[in-house]
């Protein structure tokens, strides 16, 4: 992921574009996307400063997080969950964070215990 650009180039081209130059003709000259620097005026207007943001961060917890105790329910009634059926659209990835975050582990046999000669899988 690409770093965030210096506050020092976000104050300059929001500086610019409020000198009355375009944000295409500012984009071009300081070297950045015109959508950003559509962005940055936007924000410098909503927030009084374009500032970076925080970088990263799960952004789809959320979905699977308002349906965890449907999913956990079910978990507990069947030992297995079919979330179409519930109107729930997720992937796989999906679940398997909201699993990792509840420290949830599945296996399909129980284990078993390690053979002194031979090594099993």
């Amino acid at each position: 992921m690409a770093r965030a650009l210096s506050q020092d180039l976000r104050d300059r081209v929001v500086a610019a574009v409020g000198d009355g130059m375009s944000c295409r003709a500012v984009a071009e000259r300081f070297g950045i996307g015109v959508a950003t620097a559509v962005r940055w005026r936007q924000l410098s207007l909503r927030h009084g400063r374009a500032v970076a943001g925080k970088p990263g961060g799960d952004q789809r917890s959320s979905k699977t997080d308002k349906h965890a105790d449907v999913i956990l329910a079910m978990l507990e009634d069947r030992g297995d969950i079919t979330l179409a059926a519930q109107g729930i659209a997720v992937g796989m990835g999906t679940l398997h964070r909201f699993f990792v975050r509840h420290a949830i582990t599945r296996k399909k046999r129980p284990g078993t215990r390690s053979s002194r000669t031979v090594p099993t899988s």
